[in-house]
């Protein structure tokens, strides 16, 4: 009995330590969009889980080892799924089952503590061979939404987060003017203020790149913006051409070609990816798997860049001539981030003569800010993110203008305009 009873205690250590070192599923979060479910698992810590499809009926089985659930509940289904089941198969491992409405692709990826939240697993569903899935709750669905890198279980109600990035600064002053005025100075004045009124609008928050006169590496600008989860990107320039009788605003994105060289450059140096994909790692993804994260990505920031700009060119235009009705394409590097819609606004030409007279009057800059402001909030109210202030805005006001009774003060509440 002697020699039995230290082996008990030891094997009675051992099951507790391995119990001590479960990993605990703290929640299960959905979102959906026009194009695909995602599923959001917080974690007490880093998991290895299995993820793969079963049909008739069809299904999509997560396996997780030496896990066990401990979420309050299970979400309802939503967008591709019809349901979720949880199972402990006795050895450790944790079954989660999501029943789901068609046969779908499924892909799954792990993202490290950030900020307050802690380890998560993500598991997209995509539809085969282009078909839609479900329609979200929300009766219009947001086209950057399926944007695989930057995450949609976002806390409810919170802010839209723009990026503002000034352009040039410090040792770069960039273009200058017949007067002197130069481009760096100019494009600051306009940031601030544009950041000051986004700040002050309902549901939107802005964050400067640079806030002073110092110089930012391109690249370091779009890291800085896509660490504070930015929505969108704004860069502000004042351009500039030989031809001092050419005049007017124009609105750039970033051209096809770019955007593939820019891709092509992120699979070849995953470990430094994630600073650009949301601290979501490519390095431990198979090529296969890393090209499409970053083609979803890419192709759906890409597409929302267009209509975002579209509304802010259409703004400019109310306030002084642009150049090109259109919204311009261009390989710049700035404009390169794969998770977050981005646009370069070149405000007017500082080698214009009368242009840049306007470009250093304070009220011009106020309303070029105005303006660029105006734009994005059209293009954020046409496709309010779920989740979001803007979202349960917009969602208030749809059900004013339907006559729902008691709307009208949780409008107001909410910081909304009623129409």
């Amino acid at each position: 009995m002697k020699l039995r009873f230290p082996s008990l205690v030891c094997l009675l250590g051992v099951l507790l330590a391995e119990s001590a070192m479960a990993a605990s599923v703290k929640d299960i979060r959905v979102s959906a969009t026009a194009d695909g479910t995602r599923v959001v698992l917080d974690l007490s810590e880093a998991v290895e889980a299995k993820l793969f499809t079963l049909n008739a009926p069809e299904r999509v089985v997560l396996d997780i080892p030496a896990s066990q659930f401990n979420a309050a509940s299970l979400p309802q289904g939503r967008g591709l799924i019809k349901e979720f089941r949880v199972a402990d198969r006795g050895n450790g491992t944790l079954r989660i089952v999501l029943d789901v409405t068609l046969a779908v692709a499924a892909r799954s990826f792990t993202v490290d503590p950030d900020g307050e939240q802690g380890h998560r697993l993500v598991v997209d569903l995509l539809p085969p061979d282009g078909k839609s899935a479900a329609r979200p709750i929300e009766a219009k669905a947001v086209t950057p939404a399926l944007n695989v890198v930057k995450s949609l279980e976002s806390e409810q109600g919170r802010d839209l987060v723009i990026a503002i990035d000034a352009g040039h600064g410090g040792t770069d002053p960039g273009a200058s003017g017949r007067k002197g005025t130069r481009e760096k100075d100019v494009t600051l004045a306009i940031s601030r203020r544009l950041k000051a009124i986004i700040d002050a609008e309902p549901g939107m928050r802005a964050v400067l790149t640079r806030d002073g006169d110092y110089f930012v590496p391109l690249r370091e600008r779009i890291v800085k913006a896509s660490k504070q989860r930015a929505d969108l990107f704004v860069s502000v320039h004042a351009d500039s051409v030989r031809d001092r009788d050419v005049a007017g605003s124009s609105v750039y994105v970033l051209s096809s070609g770019r955007a593939t060289n820019e891709a092509a450059r992120m699979l070849a140096d995953r470990e430094n990816a994630a600073d650009l994909m949301g601290n979501v790692s490519l390095e431990d993804k198979d090529t296969m798997l890393a090209s499409v994260l970053l083609d979803l990505s890419q192709g759906a920031s890409m597409s929302a860049s267009i209509e975002a700009a579209d509304k802010v060119l259409g703004q400019l235009d109310r306030i002084g001539n642009v150049l090109d009705p259109e919204v311009k394409h261009a390989s710049l590097k700035v404009l390169t981030s794969p998770d977050m819609p981005s646009m370069l606004v070149e405000t007017a030409f500082i080698s214009n003569p009368r242009e840049e007279a306007k470009l250093g009057d304070p009220n011009h800059q106020q309303k070029l800010a105005e303006a660029i402001l105006a734009g994005v909030r059209s293009y954020f109210y046409s496709n309010p993110p779920p989740g979001t202030r803007v979202a349960q805005i917009k969602s208030q006001q749809r059900k004013l203008a339907r006559g729902d009774a008691g709307v009208t003060g949780a409008v107001i509440a909410a910081g909304g305009v009623a129409p």
